[in-house]
């Protein structure tokens, strides 16, 4: 009996799966902190909120072609505010997360600082 290779499924469209992604997360946020989580937004730019310098792409994991999908709660708005990374930075994040586990390096600090700019310019655009 000869086996047969099974068509690869199509891929989902990248955009709607990391939308869906932040969706669960936001439901996740909501059912955590309730009321304190007002509302959600994605991080669309080009380059890595990370470094400001790359522009975001796949890292391997495991030998598979990832993106690193990422979230953090801007508590001043109660937004919870979805991004993604270049490799590099995702990679520094996860060597440093086995060394110590739990624990923020600097590179977050540069990350929410540069995303709270993101979304407050991306609020003053609404205004106009």
């Amino acid at each position: 009996m000869k086996s047969r290779r099974m068509p690869p499924k199509p891929a989902l469209d990248a955009e709607a799966e990391v939308l869906a992604l932040l969706d669960s997360l936001f439901t996740q946020a909501k059912a955590q902190f309730g009321t304190a989580v007002k509302g959600q937004w994605f991080y669309t730019g080009d380059l890595c909120p990370g470094c400001s310098f790359r522009p975001i792409d796949a890292m391997r994991v495991k030998g598979e072609q990832a993106l690193s999908m990422n979230a953090f709660m801007y508590r001043e708005r109660g937004v919870l505010i979805g991004y993604l990374l270049c490799s590099v930075c995702a990679n520094q994040i996860f060597k440093a997360a086995k060394k110590n586990p739990y624990q923020q390096i600097p590179l977050h600090d540069d990350i929410e600082r540069n995303l709270i700019a993101a979304y407050r310019k991306h609020l003053t655009s609404l205004d106009a």
